[in-house]
């Protein structure tokens, strides 16, 4: 199939070209119509806590949209008459606003040192993010008539807003310094700035049509905060890998001798073949998170998944096009030292020193390297898990800054629960007795602390549904605030509203919602693991028509895996790397990040995986006795294997610099596990173990058996490679 659609697109050039781009065009152009349908917090809520954000919102019980404007002094104490007058201003400012459904009088605190207006926001509170503007640009201007006191505006809708404008920010930086970054190392691993910047020009049009594509799909999967960042950071790694696979397996068959027609044809049935198979590979484990049912898995998964296919889809329909117009222009212009080191076809002496070990000693050298990858895996043993929260969200958001003062300052506004009871009409005064005897239960109680004089209980219109919110004075992952869960559902509710017959009754709010993601994923967590290797399986020995490699291959990259999630434990939950990465540790890792990584890393590797057990495989069809075929295997693909995860790592580990803590996790985990899976499982691991099997590789294939003929082509002995 490779070979033909090649064939296609490079005797018809410009028709294969201008197909993509209008592909890409009306992706883009459709996308930015309908726009991007974002996850909201009611998306991404599971379980119990998902049920009683939902219910409460369709009948509009839930809590409104709140801002509080902050007032504190910059420094010494509060003047109560200064910050007083700053108060009336901002409640005048503020009160006439559409946006506005009321201001409450102002609040101070126990302490003395700060005075709270709150702001009740009008409309959806879903929404109010794209609404907290105006109210944000207000306060700033009373902000102007105090510069002796800090006049600052928080909440869920102005942390939101900040983080949205982090996020922008933050990928117009990866893009300014991954892009450069990328076309330097191409220029050195193809000596030549036209086939430098082809990778470029597909991963950036491939990122264009993707973004898109992900918009329209939005529509059925809400899309997750940072799908765009995975959009970029996956359409970096594998658009420009995929055509540097490519790419240099044609130039190596022009300088065989090939014409460079036939060259892009034998490049089609061998890296071509093989980059369909990784991309399907990369989608297959993409594919195991929608198992989770979770929004942020399911929409950062199909974020991957569209990126993936685009790429897949231009390197070998329009890269063979571009070659064919190029010809031997695509080498123009030279660098003159790095065009004659890549320009060989002679194989390294160094790869073939760095497989000294492994081809001479492999038993000792697999030993020796599985011991060393177990060894940082057994901290991954420790892992501790926490969904992302305000005190992981870098402070450069302002929101966040003013929210740390206001929680300092006013503790009740720390954590909240929801208790939500549906039930019929005329059981209505029933559960509101209830609900007043559940708050009343939890007064004295350390776990909670008073919202106010009275229960603060919502209901709705037709009377069916009624919330109680109470508040915790701890973060949503404390161990209070945790504690505080497990009492509300086995103690407290059970023994009030769960005594009113015919009511339904859900806790909420984010410290139950925490609580259950964490259930969720621990539910869900086998079922991805056992589809992606089970897949996996499937189609390595498919592939290959082997159970041996296909069995070496899961082996190694849950290796690989392993080692990687113990750097990871060690570096952002044990500090190693604070201050050179710039964060703060909470202790923990962002709770969707393993998982996540897990499946992105199985679908990753077998770019390498492919791609160099094709070329050994293509050397052991050729006669070659095992541990020459693995030298030769591994020596006659290790630049363009070396260039290609030096390119992964480096758009990893900018990603890594990012703020925000998700994006730093994970650009840190993946640019560790390709450095791991590129050097010590491809060079040491793989290698020492095929040596060690011998033909025992291909079973039960033809080559476990005996040598095929020497005299066979390359184009007819193995479509991949």
């Amino acid at each position: 199939m490779t070979v033909r659609v090649a064939r296609w697109s490079a005797g018809h050039p410009w028709r294969a070209i201008g197909l993509w781009i209008v592909f890409v065009v009306a992706c883009t152009v459709l996308g930015g119509a309908l726009g991007t349908n974002k996850a909201t917090d009611l998306d991404q809520a599971a379980r119990d806590a998902g049920t009683a954000g939902r219910v409460a919102h369709a009948h509009g019980v839930s809590p409104p949209a709140v801002e509080n404007v902050v007032i504190t002094s910059r420094s010494g104490a509060l003047p109560r008459a200064e910050a007083q007058k700053a108060a009336t201003e901002v409640a005048a400012a503020l009160r006439t606003m559409p946006q506005v459904a009321k201001v409450d009088a102002a609040v101070p605190s126990k302490d003395g040192t700060a005075l709270m207006v709150p702001v009740t926001m009008s409309g959806d509170p879903l929404t109010a993010k794209d609404r907290v503007q105006p109210l944000r640009d207000r306060t700033a201007n009373v902000q102007k008539e105090h510069p002796g006191l800090r006049v600052e505006q928080t909440g869920a809708a102005s942390i939101n807003k900040g983080l949205s404008e982090l996020i922008a920010k933050d990928l117009v930086r990866a893009d300014g310094i991954g892009f450069p970054v990328t076309l330097l190392i191409l220029v050195v691993a193809f000596g030549a700035l036209i086939a430098a910047g082809v990778p470029i020009l597909l991963a950036i049009t491939a990122i264009l049509g993707a973004t898109g594509l992900t918009a329209l799909v939005s529509h059925l999967v809400p899309m997750y905060d940072t799908a765009s960042s995975m959009t970029m950071l996956m359409g970096m790694a594998v658009g420009v890998d995929y055509s540097l696979f490519y790419l240099r397996r044609e130039r190596e068959e022009r300088l065989r001798g090939a014409r460079h027609r036939d060259a892009i044809e034998i490049a089609a049935a061998t890296s071509g073949h093989a980059v369909v198979v990784s991309g399907v590979a990369v989608i297959v484990a993409m594919a195991g998170l929608f198992l989770t049912q979770n929004i942020i898995f399911t929409s950062l998964a199909t974020a991957a998944i569209v990126v993936v296919a685009v790429a897949m889809l231009g390197s070998i329909t329009v890269l063979p096009a571009i070659l064919a117009k190029l010809g031997p222009r695509v080498d123009k212009p030279r660098v003159p030292v790095l065009w004659r080191l890549t320009a060989t076809r002679e194989n390294p002496r160094l790869w073939r020193a760095l497989l000294r070990p492994a081809l001479g000693h492999p038993v000792i050298t697999l030993v020796l390297a599985v011991a060393a990858l177990a060894a940082l895996a057994l901290p991954a043993l420790g892992m501790n898990l926490r969904p992302t929260t305000a005190d992981q969200l870098p402070r450069a958001i302002p929101a966040l800054q003013t929210y740390d003062r206001l929680v300092a300052a006013y503790p009740s506004q720390s954590t909240e629960h929801q208790i939500v009871v549906r039930s019929a009409p005329g059981e209505a005064q029933q559960v509101r007795a209830a609900l007043t005897d559940l708050a009343k239960r939890t007064s004295g109680d350390r776990l909670f602390v008073a919202r106010g004089p009275r229960p603060d209980i919502r209901s709705s219109a037709d009377g069916r549904v009624q919330m109680l919110t109470l508040s915790t004075p701890y973060g949503m992952n404390s161990g209070q605030a945790r504690d505080a869960v497990k009492e509300l559902r086995d103690d407290l509710v059970p023994a009030t509203v769960g005594k009113v017959a015919g009511a339904e009754n859900w806790v909420g709010g984010d410290a139950a919602a925490s609580v259950d993601f964490g259930k969720q994923i621990s539910e869900r967590l086998p079922l991805v693991v056992a589809f992606v290797l089970g897949l996996t399986f499937v189609m390595m020995t498919l592939m290959f028509r082997s159970v041996v490699v296909a069995l070496t291959a899961i082996l190694v990259n849950l290796l690989s895996v392993g080692a990687s999630f113990g750097a990871l434990v060690l570096i952002f939950q044990h500090t190693w790397l604070e201050k050179p990465l710039g964060f703060h540790s909470t202790g923990a890792i962002v709770a969707w990040i393993p998982l996540f990584l897990f499946a992105v890393l199985f679908g990753l590797s077998m770019d390498y995986h492919v791609f160099l057990v094709s070329r050994i495989r293509e050397a052991a069809q050729a006669g070659m006795p095992t541990r020459r075929a693995v030298a030769e295997g591994i020596t006659g693909s290790a630049g363009t294997v070396t260039s290609a995860a030096v390119i992964m790592i480096s758009v990893f580990a900018i990603f890594g610099a990012l703020r925000l803590m998700d994006m730093k996790e994970m650009g840190v985990g993946l640019a560790v596990a390709v450095l791991i899976d590129a050097v010590v499982i491809r060079i040491v691991v793989l290698p020492a173990a095929m040596v060690l099997l011998g033909r025992a590789n291909w079973w039960p294939g033809r080559l476990s058996r005996k040598a095929p003929a020497r005299g066979e082509r390359i184009s007819q002995r193995v479509p991949v490679g």
